[in-house]
């Protein structure tokens, strides 16, 4: 029997219409969509969207197999992703916050002939009543902290996206308030985005996005253009920015697994040259996204060429060191201090690693650590002027602590002495009444 005629055969058996808008892109009749009750709003949830749903399921013949709303809970799953069955992403793709719709749905946009035993035979048509409470846009940053946020318009091809140097080809569109402030198609380099007026946020947006590509991102302050704003495009600062932006093309940078020891030691030559030219421009950003490059290419290689250990040895000390000058100008001490502790495991009497792992320490007002590295500087290099300097702003920022605290405790001890006195001076009131009543004849 063809699935055909159990669908044909399963209608008969149910009082279900088999009624609705056909939603298939083929129009083949997949997925019938009727509905209950309207939705509000015109926006539309997008691929990559988490969307959060009720549903109920239930065979032809009204047998249920499935509700959330008997859990208790509401489903959620990314929209487009494959995460549900074909006839979920596309009909949810069609619903406004609010909706309620039915969905009948052929075995080819559901389980198919296998089905999914035990509740769901081979090539059923099932129908599911589902109501759309919410969508939202994709988190892509590393810490998940709602920074950039990404709504898939046009899905890309293939499964490779740009990594860290690669060559990308974009149409863009920047706005502000609904002001659009830059609409520009470009080719540059990942990594190279400053150069051209871009947040770092468009560059990672680009890092995850597929060829061909058309999204729409907002990008929190702290991936756009910060505190300071942005004068050129008149964005002030703290601003949240939205970009609209087209993959039309990208060759993606060789990865280290694609690289021979040989081109990872001439490659990071060529990047550190780089980066020290970004650092004396003062873009620390881009410079650090080179110096980034070295250390993942030559951090765990052990297939050197014989004498080449040193040359390796050297790049990645000056990648670590440069690194941790470039966190300290953008402000950022606890990536400068990892990065001087991992140039002091190459080199520990280095006397930048210490003086810079110093200044980290005094940033995040680690005064005594930060003292006792510039005195190992000055132990090991007694012409360090500057690090002299620095022993004195520790020790007298560690004074002025001592003196916070000393106070601090002061007023403590002494709220603790007011606190004890008032207690006694309690105490003994209630002891003395009772002597008054019992010589007075208060007692019954």
């Amino acid at each position: 029997m063809t699935a055909e005629e159990v669908t044909s055969n399963e209608a008969q058996n149910t009082n279900i219409p088999m009624e609705g808008e056909d939603i298939t892109p083929k129009k083949d009749g997949g997925v019938l969509k009727l509905v209950k009750q309207e939705g509000t709003g015109d926006e539309l949830p997008m691929t990559g969207d988490k969307v959060f749903v009720h549903y109920d399921g239930t065979l032809l013949d009204g047998t249920p197999f499935d509700s959330s709303r008997e859990r208790g809970e509401k489903f959620s799953f990314e929209l487009g992703k494959g995460q549900v069955i074909k006839a979920w992403d596309l009909g949810v793709a069609t619903m406004k916050i609010g909706e309620i719709c039915q969905l009948i749905c052929k075995p080819e946009y559901a389980y198919g002939t296998a089905g999914s035993p035990p509740k769901i035979p081979p090539n059923a048509t099932l129908v599911f009543q589902v109501e759309l409470f919410d969508f939202r846009g994709e988190d892509i940053t590393d810490e998940e902290d709602g920074g950039i946020i990404r709504r898939i318009i046009t899905k890309g091809e293939g499964y490779t996206k740009p990594n860290e140097g690669a060559a990308v080809e974009v149409c863009l569109e920047g706005s502000f308030e609904g002001k659009v402030f830059d609409k520009r198609e470009l080719k540059f380099e990942v990594g190279d985005g400053e150069s051209f007026g871009l947040p770092r946020g468009v560059e990672k947006g680009l890092t995850a996005m597929e060829q061909g590509e058309e999204s729409l991102f907002t990008i929190k302050p702290k991936y756009g253009y910060g505190n300071t704003g942005n004068s050129k495009y008149n964005i002030p600062g703290g601003a949240t920015l939205q970009y609209k932006i087209k993959l039309t093309n990208f060759e993606k940078a060789k990865e280290s697994w694609e690289m021979n020891a040989t081109e990872k030691l001439e490659q990071s030559v060529i990047v550190k040259e780089k980066g020290t030219q970004y650092f004396k421009e003062g873009k620390y950003r881009q410079a650090s996204v080179q110096y980034k490059r070295i250390v993942s290419w030559l951090e765990n290689e052990s297939s050197l060429p014989e004498g080449e250990e040193q040359k390796a040895r050297a790049l990645r000390l000056a990648a670590h060191l440069n690194l941790a000058m470039c966190f300290l100008k953008l402000q950022e001490p606890s990536s400068a201090l990892d990065n001087c502790d991992k140039a002091l495991e190459l080199d520990e009497a280095n006397e930048k690693a210490l003086f810079r792992r110093g200044e980290a320490l005094f940033a995040m007002k680690e005064f005594e650590r930060a003292r006792a590295d510039f005195q190992q500087v000055i132990q090991l290099y007694p012409s360090n002027k500057a690090a002299k300097s620095q022993v004195a702003l520790c020790q007298k920022q560690i004074k002025e602590q001592h003196e916070k605290d000393k106070k601090l405790y002061a007023n403590m001890f002494q709220k603790f002495a007011e606190r004890d006195a008032k207690k006694e001076a309690h105490k003994g009131t209630e002891n003395g009444g009772g002597l008054d009543m019992e010589e007075s004849g208060g007692q019954e």
